[in-house]
């Protein structure tokens, strides 16, 4: 946790306490969520109406976080780390603990079912103090900006989700399901989950560690051959070893009974007699004649 973040942390927690505590006075903060409900916004600008019942999706909590999980796990593939989806995990539980307990605890109802003008409406069995929508959105867009891998990213992330979930927080005081209260509580909420979130980083990375490692036992054990049991006193199996098959062998196929009784083909060499070698010409015997093919010396004719 950087000065800024924390600066930014404490800055944020100050806000969130002065929206609970002027909605439990029943300050100009209610008197203003009563105006902009009696305005009726979707009666102003029925245009828009169709178009923000879609918009309002990029809000709620399955389906962000079905895109936003899809688009983490792909990272997470190839950069061959559980962090992005585990992070994504950590702040949506923090998102669904922090938010979800201040929602029951004031139980305030909603601009549809408010009972008397003026009133906050605290502690009636409602469940939209802070807004839902306005905080999940903040999070769940808010976490591509926090994993970002560069500066120029994080700033256009950053921007995005910003943009994102403040027209999410519109739109639902637009529809009339929040009061603007709610969706100033909400704003404050994510962001208090995502510059909180570093303070988790050492529980990720510990998570992380034990997921790897469990990964890798599964993958030794199935790489492991099972060893077949060998009744005692018994005789063992015979092993063949395949020998290679030479210039002068004769390869002969046999089968090599495998275990439950199945054959299976097996390769054995056997070696055979070296054939005898040809005679070469030049190495035969020297035939010598049994006559002198020379011709008799001629004796000298004397005179007589």
């Amino acid at each position: 946790m950087s000065r800024t973040r924390l600066a930014l942390f404490g800055g944020t927690s100050a806000f969130y306490l002065a929206i609970v505590v002027a909605v439990l006075v029943s300050s100009w903060l209610v008197t203003l969520d009563w105006k902009v409900m009696l305005f009726r916004p979707y009666q102003q600008w029925p245009e828009l109406h169709a178009t923000l019942d879609y918009f309002v999706v990029l809000g709620q909590r399955g389906p962000t976080a079905v895109m936003v999980a899809a688009w983490l796990g792909w990272r997470s593939w190839r950069q061959h780390t559980l962090r992005p989806l585990l992070a994504l995990g950590a702040a949506l539980l923090l998102l669904n603990v922090t938010v979800g307990a201040v929602k029951l605890g004031l139980g305030r109802l909603g601009p549809h079912y408010a009972t008397q003008i003026g009133s906050a409406e605290m502690f009636a069995g409602g469940d939209i103090f802070p807004s839902g929508h306005t905080a999940n959105a903040v999070v769940t867009w808010g976490i591509l900006a926090y994993l970002a891998t560069t500066p120029r990213a994080r700033r256009y992330l950053s921007a995005l989700s910003a943009v994102v979930a403040l027209g999410v927080g519109l739109t639902t005081v637009y529809l009339g399901t929040h009061w603007l209260s709610d969706v100033l509580l909400g704003w404050a909420a994510g962001l208090l989950i995502l510059l909180g979130l570093p303070w988790c980083e050492p529980l990720i990375g510990r998570a992380e560690a034990m997921v790897l490692a469990v990964r890798e036992k599964v993958r030794a054990s199935r790489r492991r051959v099972p060893s077949r049991p060998v009744a005692a006193g018994g005789p063992r199996p015979a092993m063949y070893r395949q020998r290679p098959v030479g210039a002068d062998d004769e390869p002969v196929r046999e089968a090599v009974p495998a275990s439950g009784g199945v054959a299976r083909p097996s390769v054995r060499t056997t070696l055979t007699q070296p054939r005898p070698h040809a005679v070469v010409r030049s190495e035969r015997t020297p035939v010598t004649p049994a006559g002198s093919r020379r011709p008799p010396r001629s004796r000298p004719v004397t005179g007589g």
